[in-house]
């Protein structure tokens, strides 16, 4: 993917330090594995060997877009499932190199 990594924002806050103020985000690292059927990336939560997530603080430059798409399993979809509890209800996502063309062209 280009040097990029795929993490999920947890948190957008800013700080200042001596005069300068700097956005940024608290972000859960994921791992990338290349999927041959779909040609795209799945991604699933980075975790530590003592069961906890990668997690650290960047700035909002280094934030290119968000794109996943649910890696679907077997059982149905509850009805109630909103989008904002998708990365909860998930294991693995898709990351959608046909979102866009900007998207296609930065990361593959």
């Amino acid at each position: 993917m280009h040097g990029l990594d795929i993490a999920r924002v947890r948190l957008f806050f800013s700080l200042s330090y001596n005069g300068h103020k700097y956005p940024c985000a608290l972000v859960d690292w994921f791992a990338c594995v290349p999927n041959e059927n779909t040609g795209m990336w799945v991604v699933e939560p980075d975790i530590q060997e003592d069961g906890t997530k990668f997690t650290s603080i960047i700035h909002l430059d280094t934030v290119v877009r968000a794109a996943h798409l649910p890696v679907f399993g077997p059982d149905f979809i509850s009805r109630t499932l909103t989008l904002s509890d998708t990365l909860d209800e998930f294991t693995s996502f898709y990351v959608n190199k046909y979102a866009d063309h900007h998207s296609f062209e930065i990361a593959f």
